[in-house]
């Protein structure tokens, strides 16, 4: 078994022209998904396509005739060619044609993926009609405009032509699209969001917050706890990173083939989780509590302070109990809070003083309070801080995976910066304060933890250290989350160790399938995990771990480093 030479072609022109008319181009966001994973690719143009790659992802491409010769012509001599919408500079050669469809549905692909999937919500859709031709069209999963399976289908979610001796395999579904406007919106926050029909989330009092640009549905995509808790339980955006991923690896399979792949945590880390605390209200009884809850649990959390804070003996406490000393960005208007870099930059400041560092890498705004598209996240690398935790439900009828996603990740820029990637690391939260008289209940503990381990994500957990201080309830709430996550094999980290982590991996290069890598020298750790899709039929006995990713059996090995 060989490893797939995978090319990722972008029409650079394409995007320039896009860009200078300020049009947006979120398919870049696919290197992201790949990147995160460490899957071995090269970026190619029109240019490169001779030179044999096994399988071509079509991230962006144009409509000029030339471009879609070469691209027939790839496939024509046995290329395997993936595409998220797009080609539409072959559509006429293969005698498809454009279908009219609703940009926002849902996709079942139970008969497109091995693994047991809900159906997916889409914010962008592209689908074509086959005409007259001779191509052999297999044609998979569905697509509708809910995600009720009585609805009847709008499209096909996957088509399969096969063409001279290769295949073209195109997904009706704009994917990395979906995937942003899930994750960051589709549009910068300049308004209020529409509010839950059942009282349960009032996002039109006034505020612009994170999660006023939230993409889901009110009505589709809540369930509720068996004690009647409103959750969002699904998340979007990184299954699709798991369907995308799975049929990657199906693709390579028949021709043979692996796709390496680095695996999201520590080999000898199984889950992984995350407690944050905002330290409203500053009152030292409230820290000292918190202290003691979370010393007797053996666990370190990230602590994002806001003026005026505590006595200084606290901080000493905090540190020397391991725990991580963040930033909370105040905004909000009736603590006489501005939303402007110059605000950030002192408050920023004030935080450094306090804790006796200019280490300090995390931040979460107050209130999730957000304006804009990025210039939280411009603003944060400006001044150092690496990690921004804002992005999360505010209200109780809007928790759990209300961003489709769990997974720490860079976001993307708007046009007018290319879309480019922000250095700065997102990591969402789920809800917070559980048992607080006016929120969510510990009953959303468990399908929370479910939903992460899915998608090998963080299960991020926010509690506010007066609430564990003034609500009992609350914080028998956070002793009942770590001991039940402990239990199902969740290591707790800080924000500032789940940065270090990532950023560390993205300085990995696989280079074979027995866990050669090469690693930046700056790097200082060697508990990486390379882990090889294995085909169907393999099952030989091996002294290799075998554990299940993106619908494969997938062998786990421990990485041989060589320092570069």
């Amino acid at each position: 078994m060989k490893m797939a030479k995978l090319g990722l072609l972008f029409d650079q022109k394409e995007a320039q022209k896009r860009w200078s008319s300020n049009q947006n181009v979120f398919e870049v966001f696919l290197f992201e998904v790949m990147d995160h994973l460490r899957i071995p690719y090269e970026k190619i143009g029109f240019e490169d396509l001779s030179k044999s790659y096994d399988v071509v992802i079509s991230v962006l491409c144009g409509e000029r005739p030339e471009n879609g010769e070469k691209l027939l012509d790839y496939v024509s001599s046995g290329g395997m060619l993936i595409s998220y919408g797009g080609l539409e500079c072959i559509k006429d050669a293969l005698c498809f044609s454009s279908r009219q469809i609703g940009q926002i549905g849902y996709a079942f692909l139970s008969d497109v993926l091995s693994q047991k999937m809900p159906p997916l919500r889409y914010l962008a859709a592209d689908s074509w009609s086959a005409g007259d031709n001779s191509w052999t069209i297999v044609q998979q999963g569905t697509i509708s405009s809910t995600n009720k399976d009585t609805e009847v289908p709008s499209a096909f979610a996957l088509q399969k032509i096969t063409y001279g001796n290769g295949s073209i395999q195109r997904w009706s579904v704009r994917v990395p699209e979906t995937i942003v406007g899930l994750q960051q919106g589709t549009k910068p926050v300049t308004e209020d969001g529409i509010p839950a029909p059942d009282g349960t989330a009032n996002l039109d009092e006034g505020l612009l917050k994170a999660d006023d640009g939230f993409e889901l549905d009110w009505e589709l995509d809540r369930s509720v706890t068996e004690t009647g808790m409103p959750y969002f339980p699904h998340p979007y955006a990184d299954l699709w990173k798991e369907a995308i991923i799975e049929h990657l690896f199906s693709c390579a399979a028949e021709k043979g083939l692996t796709v390496p792949f680095l695996d999201y945590w520590p080999a000898d880390i199984k889950h992984m989780a995350m407690i944050s605390h905002d330290s409203d209200l500053n009152v030292d009884e409230s820290a000292l509590i918190t202290l003691d809850t979370l010393k007797r649990e053996n666990v370190q959390s990230t602590w994002c302070m806001i003026a005026p804070g505590y006595s200084p003996y606290i901080y000493e406490n905090i540190k020397s109990d391991g725990h991580e000393i963040a930033m909370h960005y105040n905004a909000l208007d009736q603590d006489d809070g501005v939303w402007s870099k110059e605000a950030f930059s002192e408050q920023l400041k004030w935080v450094q003083n306090i804790a006796g560092s200019n280490q300090i890498v995390s931040n979460k705004n107050h209130y999730t309070l957000f304006e804009g598209w990025g210039e939280l996240f411009g603003w944060c690398e400006n001044h150092g801080i690496q990690v921004d935790q804002t992005r999360g439900p505010s209200k109780k009828g809007n928790v759990g995976f209300l961003f489709g996603t769990c997974h720490p990740y860079f976001p993307a820029a708007w046009a007018d910066k290319k879309n480019r990637s922000y250095n700065v690391l997102e990591i969402g939260f789920l809800t917070q304060d559980l048992n607080h008289h006016a929120l969510s209940d510990s009953s959303i503990i468990e399908p929370f933890l479910d939903g992460v381990k899915k998608v090998n994500g963080v299960a991020h957990f926010l509690f506010h250290q007066y609430h564990l201080y003034n609500q009992p309830k609350v914080r028998e709430a956070i002793t009942q989350l770590i001991r039940t996550a402990k239990e199902q094999g969740f290591t707790f980290w800080t924000s500032s160790q789940i940065n270090q982590w990532e950023r560390d991996r993205r300085k990995v290069s696989i280079k074979g399938l027995l866990g050669e890598i090469e690693v930046d020298s700056k790097v200082k750790r060697e508990d990486f995990a390379v882990l090889v899709p294995l085909p169907e039929s393999t099952m030989e006995e091996s002294d290799d771990e075998i554990v299940n990713r993106f619908g494969f059996r997938c062998r786990k090995v421990r990485s041989l480093s060589n320092i570069v």
